[in-house]
């Protein structure tokens, strides 16, 4: 059986990342990775916190910052694999491109 097709990023969705990831250096030491083959955003030396899929962003989070990101419309678990998602990740649609510094930088805080 072969692996599901991955939603690949528009060029437009790519470019939000590059921006997101601009903005992040800015204040944080990080760098750009490849996680499950999807451009992701981990702390220098250590672990992702961040990824483009599709156009939409996917953030590792926890606590409030994880329940608001979920709250947002259009917002759901993060689930590369049908019935599989993963509790901690919420993949957040472009719709709310202006929320995602903050919820990079949340999901950064969140790796303690």
């Amino acid at each position: 059986m072969a692996a599901p097709e991955m939603t690949k990023p528009t060029d437009d969705g790519r470019a939000k990342f590059d921006v997101l990831v601009e903005e992040l250096s800015a204040e944080l030491d990080v760098q750009r990775a490849s996680m499950f083959g999807m451009p992701s955003i981990k702390r220098r030396g250590g672990k992702a916190f961040a990824g483009l899929y599709g156009d939409d962003m996917v953030f590792k989070l926890d606590g409030p910052a994880h329940a608001e990101a979920l709250s947002l419309e259009g917002a759901h678990l993060f689930e590369p694999m049908a019935g599989r998602p993963m509790k901690a990740w919420v993949q957040v649609p472009p719709a709310h491109e202006q929320r995602w510094l903050e919820l990079a930088k949340a999901a950064e805080q969140a790796l303690g």
